[in-house]
C-alpha cells in the first residue's frame, strides 16, 4: 500500500468542526495554574510585610525606656535552690488596679505594670540610710499597688510557703492556720524584702556590691540573694558571733570579715568600708521598697485562708513584717483583725505607739533567744503602719514563748526560735479569748535556731509544761529502800532521767541519805498523780517547783 503524497501549492481540505473556537482543556488549566501561584505570591508577599512591621514594633517596645520601675523577672527567673519547681501565678484580683502588656522576650515571658490608678505619693525615703538620725520628719504610707508590684516582682525569687490547718486547732478552741515562713531557703521570712530591696538597686550599685553588720535573719538573707544575683556581698560580724552564723552566711556566698568585739564595732567598721570602696550600707530599715516585700507575705495569706478573722504576727522593735502585711490584709478585707505579739521583756512596739514616736533609749538585748524581735524601734514609718491598720498589740512572757516552740515541735514537727513562735505564744498563753471559735492565721516566720540553743530551750520548755519533775525524799541505809522508791515510780509509769543519792551534806540521823531524782510525765494531770502517790509514801518529800 503506498503512503499518500503531499503536492506543492496544494490547498488542504476544510474541516469543519462545531468546537472550533473554544480553547483546549490543558490551555484552561494552565491559566488556572497560573492564577493561583501568582494568588499564593500575593499572600505571602503581603504576610512577609505585616510580621516585618510588628517585629519592629516589639523591637521599639523593648528599646523604650520603662515608664515604670516595677519589673518581673527582668533578667530570666531567680533560682532559690529549687529545682524544677515553679511558684505558683499570681491571684488575678491583684490586678484590679493595674493594666498588663505582655510579650514575649528570649522566650521567658515578662510582665511591663502601667499604672493607671490615680496619682498618690509614694513614700519616697531612700532605701538605705547609714545613720537613724536621718530620718525625715514626714511619713506617707505605702499603697496596695506597691505590695501588688512587689508580689510580681519576687515570686520567681522566693516561695510561696503553705498555709495550712494545724493540730493545735481542737486544744485552743480556735481554727488555726499556720504560715510557715520558715521554709524559706534562709529560713526566715525577711527574704522577701531583701529580695525586692536588691532587685530595685541601680545596675552600677549592684556591680559595685552591698555591705551588712549584722548576724541577724536579715543579714543571711541579704547574703544569699545577693549572691544569687551576682552581686558582690560583704558581712561584717563582731568576734562573738556564733560559729555557725559565720560559717552558714559564708555558704551562701557572702565575703564574711570578723570585727570588733561588739556589734556596734562591727557597723562602724562596715560603714567605713563602704565609704571607702563605693559598697552600699544596708541596715534593716522601713523604706517602702522593704515594707512592700515583706507585705506580701499578707496577700498570701488571704489568697490561701478564705474567710479569715484575724491574722497574728510577730512585732517587737522589727515590725516591718507587721506593717507590710497589716497594709496588705486592710486593703482586701477591712474586717480581717490584726494582731501583733511581743516580748514583756522589750514591750518597745506599745511604748513606741503610746508616746506617738519611736522609742530611742530602749536597752538593747544581747540575748541570743530574742534576736530580731528585740532591739532599737524600727522607724517611723512602720509605726505609723502599724498604728493605722493593726488592732491589737499584746505582750507575752518568755515561759509563753519557751511553750510555743514546744507545741510546734511536738504538733507540726517544726523548729522554731522565739521570733517564729511569740505568735502562737499569745494563742497559748490566752490573751487573746475574743478569737476562740474563729479562724485564725499565725505567722511562722523564722527558723533559725541553734543547735547549742535548742537543747537548752526544750529542757526548760518541758519543765515550764509540767512534763519534767524533780524531787527530793530522805530515806533510810536500809536495803531495799531505793528499791521501793523506784517500784513506785514504775508503778505510776513515769521515766527517771536522773537518781542521786547524797550522804555527807544530810542534816538527819546518820544512817539516813537524802535522794533526789527527775523524772519525766506525761502532762500536767499525770504529774499532779505522781506527786500524791509519794505524798502517801513520804510524807516529808520536798517538791522543787519550778
Amino acid at each position: 500500500m503506498e503512503s499518500p503524497r503531499f503536492v506543492s501549492g496544494a490547498k488542504p481540505l476544510a474541516v469543519a468542526s462545531s468546537g472550533s473556537f473554544l480553547p483546549s482543556y490543558g490551555a484552561v488549566v494552565g491559566v488556572l495554574l497560573h492564577f493561583f501561584v501568582y494568588f499564593i505570591a500575593m499572600l505571602y508577599s503581603f504576610a512577609k510585610k505585616l510580621f516585618a512591621k510588628k517585629d519592629e514594633c516589639i523591637v521599639r517596645k523593648l528599646d523604650a525606656p520603662a515608664h515604670c520601675e516595677l519589673r518581673c523577672c527582668k533578667e530570666g527567673p531567680v533560682g532559690n535552690g529549687l529545682i524544677g519547681q515553679r511558684p505558683p501565678t499570681i491571684n488575678p484580683e491583684r490586678l484590679k488596679d493595674f493594666g498588663e502588656e505582655d510579650y514575649l522576650n528570649g522566650g521567658v515571658k515578662t510582665w511591663e505594670m502601667k499604672i493607671i490608678s490615680h496619682n498618690e505619693e509614694l513614700l519616697r525615703d531612700p532605701v538605705v540610710r547609714p545613720e537613724r538620725s536621718s530620718l525625715p520628719a514626714y511619713n506617707k504610707f505605702i499603697r496596695f499597688e506597691d505590695i501588688s508590684a512587689a508580689a510580681f516582682k519576687i515570686q520567681c525569687g522566693v516561695q510561696k510557703t503553705p498555709c495550712t490547718y494545724s493540730r493545735l486547732s481542737k486544744q485552743y478552741g480556735m481554727d488555726i492556720y499556720l504560715k510557715k515562713e520558715f521554709l524559706q531557703y534562709t529560713g526566715s521570712v525577711k527574704e522577701r524584702g531583701v529580695l525586692y530591696l536588691l532587685m530595685s538597686l541601680q545596675q552600677d550599685q549592684q556591680r559595685k556590691g552591698v555591705i551588712v553588720a549584722s548576724d541577724t535573719n536579715f543579714s543571711m538573707a541579704v547574703a544569699y540573694h545577693a549572691s544569687e544575683h551576682q552581686i558582690p556581698v560583704f558581712v561584717i560580724m563582731s568576734t562573738s558571733t556564733l560559729p555557725a552564723r559565720v560559717k552558714m552566711c559564708r555558704e551562701y556566698g557572702a565575703m564574711v570579715i570578723s570585727y570588733g568585739s561588739t556589734a556596734r564595732d562591727a557597723q562602724m567598721h562596715a560603714k567605713r568600708l563602704a565609704q571607702e570602696n563605693g559598697y552600699l550600707y544596708l541596715e534593716e530599715e522601713d523604706s517602702s521598697v522593704y515594707l512592700s516585700g515583706l507585705g506580701t507575705m499578707g496577700l498570701e495569706i488571704y489568697e490561701q485562708v478564705p474567710k479569715l478573722d484575724a491574722v497574728i504576727f510577730p512585732a517587737g522593735a522589727h515590725c516591718g513584717l507587721l506593717a507590710g502585711s497589716a497594709a496588705a490584709l486592710k486593703h482586701l478585707n477591712e474586717h480581717i483583725s490584726v494582731i501583733g505579739v511581743e516580748s514583756e521583756s522589750f514591750p518597745v512596739l506599745q511604748q513606741s505607739l503610746k508616746i506617738g514616736h519611736p522609742v530611742e533609749d530602749q536597752t538593747r538585748s544581747n540575748h541570743q533567744f530574742y534576736r530580731d524581735v528585740s532591739g532599737p524601734c524600727f522607724g517611723t514609718n512602720s509605726l505609723q503602719l502599724t498604728g493605722k491598720f493593726v488592732d491589737k498589740v499584746v505582750t507575752v512572757r518568755e515561759e509563753d514563748i519557751l511553750i510555743a516552740m514546744l507545741r510546734l515541735l511536738e504538733y507540726e514537727r517544726a523548729t522554731v526560735d522565739a521570733e517564729g513562735s511569740i505568735g502562737l505564744a499569745a494563742l497559748v498563753t490566752g490573751k487573746l479569748p475574743e478569737l476562740k471559735g474563729k479562724r485564725v492565721a499565725v505567722a511562722v516566720c523564722s527558723g533559725n535556731l541553734e543547735l547549742s540553743l535548742m537543747r537548752q530551750c526544750i529542757d526548760r520548755a518541758l519543765t515550764l509544761d509540767n512534763r519534767v519533775c524533780k524531787f527530793s525524799i530522805l530515806i533510810s541505809d536500809c536495803p531495799g529502800d531505793i528499791s521501793k522508791l523506784l517500784a513506785i515510780l514504775a508503778r505510776e509509769e513515769t521515766r527517771v532521767l536522773d537518781i542521786k543519792q547524797e550522804h555527807m551534806y544530810v542534816a538527819s540521823d546518820l544512817f539516813t541519805s537524802e535522794v533526789t531524782c527527775i523524772v519525766e510525765t506525761r502532762d500536767k494531770i499525770h504529774t499532779a498523780q505522781l506527786r500524791n502517790a509519794l505524798l502517801d509514801c513520804y510524807p516529808m518529800m520536798t517538791w522543787m517547783e519550778r
